[in-house]
C-alpha cells in the first residue's frame, strides 16, 4: 500500500463536495479505519477507495451538529470564512483565523 500524506490537517475548516455540510477536522485516520457496517452502508456506486485519509469532523448543515467520517477525495477547503456553530468546537479548539481553529493545549497533571 502506498503511504500518502493527509491533504487536511487538524483544526482546517472543510466542506463535502457533494453533500452539502461542512466541519472542522479534529482527527485524522491514514486509511479507511471504521467498521465494515459503516463501509457497506455507503452505495457502492459511490463508496470511496479505503486507502486514502479519512477524516473525523465536527460537521453541521443547515438543520443540525454531528459527528462525520469523510474520505479525503470528498472534501474541499471551506473558503467561506464563516464560523462554525458546532456546539463541540469550543471544546476541542481555540477561535477560528480564517478557515482554520488551533487546537486548545492539553493540561497533563
Amino acid at each position: 500500500m502506498k503511504q500518502r500524506d493527509a491533504k487536511f490537517s487538524i483544526g482546517q475548516v472543510v466542506r463535502h463536495k457533494v453533500f452539502p455540510f461542512r466541519g472542522v477536522v479534529f482527527d485524522v485516520d491514514a486509511e479507511y479505519a471504521n467498521t465494515e457496517e459503516w463501509w457497506n452502508s455507503i452505495p457502492a456506486e459511490v463508496r470511496p477507495s479505503r486507502d486514502q485519509p479519512f477524516y473525523h469532523l465536527l460537521a453541521e448543515n443547515d438543520e443540525t451538529e454531528y459527528v462525520a467520517y469523510v474520505s479525503e477525495q470528498n472534501l474541499i477547503p471551506d473558503a467561506t470564512g464563516t464560523p462554525l456553530r458546532h456546539s463541540q468546537v469550543e471544546t476541542f479548539f481555540d477561535p477560528e483565523t480564517v478557515g482554520q481553529y488551533k487546537p486548545k493545549a492539553v493540561v497533563t497533571h
